[in-house]
This record gives structure tokens, C-alpha cells and sequence, in this order.
């Protein structure tokens, strides 16, 4: 009996609202672009594996965890008052030390193809540019074809898989320097800090497959008006067992009170958490982070076929940013 196996989704994340949104990573002076393309066909064993890591600040990533964390020794006691959180003032001006907010976002992309005594066909082109993008630009693109056929006789296997992931996080953002539109605005002039992470992919392993994917990310842009992007997406037919998922968590902040403050030396924003009561030591307010958490969500799917597959395909994207397309 013939089996039949017809799977199409499409799924999108969107955050919405002035309140909750990522603020991209900015780019260094020296950029780097990498490109490659391959294509191979084969009677026998193929393999191909790909690993790519990056990491982007705002500031110095080398002493991150915590963000934006320092403490001047020169002077007495260091920067912040006793039980202070280093996410509950920023630094202004003239003290000569670095300064609150940071930003950082990590990008990934894993994947592997093992094709063992079959007939293989495979085509790859991707890409990696470390500048700044506008909206219908990637920082990271990736498109592959693959083609297998197991030999009859040899036991012959063919397993992919594939995983985007993009961590974001932020102590927050003045959000009239981070917009270019006149129009653009934060909440109560700021963007808030936010902690989101998405991860997507899928897999395969079988005696035959026909498949296409495509993996594509950006989050590097000169201002907040580009929102933060990562899709991802497969389509197959074949022999054997397909997945294909989408996990996200997402943390979005919102802000509370706040007051701007000089002591002669210096000057700071202090932020206030009025819902908790959290806020600065100096004024007799408990410590702890002066930023209000808006939203917690926990997005988590995955499809599976197993068989023989006629056609699966699934589609995701995100879409993060206070101005969204």
C-alpha cells in the first residue's frame, strides 16, 4: 500500500509593540564577507559539515557575562553602590570609564550531510558578511540541494541536519540615537532591555531524498529602524524520517520610572522599577534592575514524517524590532 505524507506550515513570530522589541548590533569599522560554493556528484560516500559562530557587542564581549558590568578602581568602593545591579544606572559623561548600555547578540549555524554507498548529488551556496544590512539583506545566508539514492544491495544511508539559532540581549537603549525615522519612538524614550532567543532546523536520515533549504539571518544594522530577522525553511520528498522545528524564548522589558542625576562629577540615569520597588541604593531605594519585564513566551514546535514521504515542508520566520516591515 502506498503511503502518503502531505505536510505545509508556515509559522512567523512577531513582536509587536514600542515597548518590546531588539535593537541589532551595530558593525565594527573592518567588516569581513565569506562566501562559498560547492557541488558535488558521487557513486559511494559523500560528507559535507559546517559550523559557524559569532558573537557581536556593543562594547567589550570579553568581560560579558554580565553585560556591560565594570568597576572603577580609582574609585572608593567602585563604581556601583553595595547590592546595585550593573544593569540599574548608565553612565552619562566625565567620569572616564566605560559605560551602560551593551548589547550583544550570538548567531549559529550547524550542519551536517552523510551519504554512505548510494548516488549523491549536492549544492551548496552560502554566505557570511559582518556589515551593516538594511531590512531585505542577511548577514548570514544559506541555500543548499541534496540528492540521494541508496544502492539496493549495499544497505546504503543518507542523514542531514541543520540548525540556525540567534540569541539576543540587551540592557536597553536611548532610543533617540538609535533611529533614524523622525518618527520612530521607545518607550518613554527608551528602548528596553529584552532577552530572546530562537533556534530552528530540521533533520533527515533514509535510503532516498530529494530536499532544499534555506537558512537566513540578519541582525547587524547601523540603526534600530532594520528589525532583527532569522528564517528558515525545507522542503523534501523521499524514504525515511523528516523533522523540522522551531523553539523560541522570549523576554521583552518595558520601562518604568526613571530620573537623570549629577553629583558634580559625573552624571547618570537611574532606572525605577516601581511595580518591585527596585531601583537605587543612593536614594534609598532597594537595589536590583530598574527595567519591568512585559512579556514571557515560550514558543516551541516541531512536525515529523516518517515513511514514505510524497512532500513535506515547513516554513519559519522571525521578525524582531520596534520598526517591523
Amino acid at each position: 500500500m502506498k503511503k502518503l505524507t502531505f505536510i505545509v506550515l508556515a509559522f512567523t513570530i512577531l513582536i509587536v509593540g514600542t515597548a518590546m522589541a531588539a535593537d541589532p548590533i551595530n558593525a565594527t569599522t573592518e567588516t569581513q564577507f565569506i562566501s562559498t560554493t560547492s557541488g558535488v556528484v558521487v557513486m559511494g560516500t559523500m560528507t559535507n559539515s559546517e559550523s559557524i559562530v559569532m558573537t557581536a557587542s556593543t562594547m567589550d564581549l570579553r568581560d560579558n557575562p554580565p553585560l556591560g558590568a565594570f568597576d572603577d578602581s580609582s574609585y572608593p568602593g567602585g563604581w556601583f553602590w553595595e547590592g546595585e545591579s550593573p544593569d540599574n544606572t548608565w553612565e552619562l559623561e566625565n567620569w572616564g570609564v566605560a559605560s551602560l548600555p551593551e548589547r550583544q547578540a550570538v548567531m549559529s549555524y550547524t550542519e551536517s550531510v552523510l551519504a554512505d554507498n548510494g548516488y549523491s548529488e549536492f549544492n551548496e551556496m552560502q554566505s557570511m558578511d559582518t556589515g551593516n544590512k538594511v531590512a531585505n539583506q542577511k548577514n548570514f545566508a544559506s541555500t543548499e540541494q541534496f540528492d540521494y539514492v541508496a544502492f539496493s544491495d549495499a544497505m546504503g544511508r543518507a542523514t542531514t541536519s541543520e540548525s540556525l539559532l540567534l540569541d539576543l540581549v540587551s540592557q536597553g537603549s536611548d532610543a533617540s540615537e538609535r533611529f533614524i525615522c523622525p518618527f520612530a519612538t521607545g518607550d518613554a524614550g527608551f528602548i528596553p532591555p529584552y532577552c530572546n532567543v530562537y533556534e530552528m532546523g530540521s533533520s533527515f536520515t533514509g535510503t532516498q531524498v530529494s530536499e532544499v533549504t534555506q537558512a537566513g539571518t540578519n541582525f547587524i544594522a547601523k540603526s534600530a529602524d532594520v528589525p532583527i530577522q532569522a528564517s528558515y525553511s525545507v522542503g523534501l520528498s523521499g524514504t525515511g524520517s523528516a523533522a523540522a522545528w522551531i523553539n523560541s524564548h522570549i523576554m521583552e522589558g518595558r520601562t518604568g520610572g526613571y530620573y537623570y542625576d549629577t553629583d558634580g562629577e559625573g552624571s547618570w540615569i537611574s532606572f525605577w522599577n516601581y511595580d518591585m520597588n527596585t531601583g537605587d541604593p543612593y536614594y534609598g531605594i532597594p537595589a536590583g534592575s530598574g527595567w519591568m519585564q512585559g512579556v514571557d513566551l515560550v514558543y516551541k514546535e516541531k512536525t515529523t514524517a516518517s515513511g514514505m514521504i510524497e512532500a513535506f515542508s515547513k516554513s519559519m520566520a522571525v521578525q524582531d524590532g520596534v520598526r517591523r516591515l
